[in-house]
């Protein structure tokens, strides 16, 4: 099972590329060998346009499926699929480890140079670093929110 962690630094260079930081590479790499999963195809998208979401091919396939089992008049799939279509992009990292965040994306979520890359369990969260921060912030985890985590068990 993948879990990813942690939080490592990268940066977006002039032509768009990201460079995925070697703990998370090798992560992805063993998750892509592990159980015959071959590839290191990746879905990246955004739910809302501030910040990008790298999804191994297998994981985002998974999301995929339980999709395709809600109606398709349902409005939040509609609303789903819209936001991560116009966003995502198949992408494969070069040899070196890069990937190129496609511009409409990229803009959106100004992912250019200091970028924060949080491991997210099953994907990897990817943030513009300064506007990262400050949300942290304005909106940190709360008394009330660990009280609901409290109640979920963990």
């Amino acid at each position: 099972m993948l879990r990813l962690r942690g939080n490592a630094p990268a940066t977006v260079d002039d032509k768009g590329r990201l460079k995925l930081p070697a703990t998370f590479k090798a992560d992805l790499e063993a998750f892509a060998v592990g159980e015959g999963r071959g590839g290191m195809r990746h879905y990246l998208t955004s739910l809302d346009g501030k910040g990008a979401r790298l999804y191994p091919m297998p994981v985002w396939e998974d999301i995929e499926a339980r999709l395709a089992a809600v109606p398709g008049t349902n409005p939040a799939k509609r609303r789903f699929l819209e936001v991560t279509a116009y966003y995502g992009s198949e992408v494969e990292p070069d040899a070196q480890g890069r990937f190129v965040i496609p511009p409409i994306l990229r803009e959106a979520a100004q992912l250019t140079g200091e970028v924060a890359i949080l491991g997210q369990m099953d994907h990897l969260a990817i943030w513009n670093r300064a506007g990262f921060e400050q949300r942290l912030a304005a909106d940190p985890l709360t008394t009330e929110d660990l009280a609901a985590l409290a109640d979920l068990g963990i």
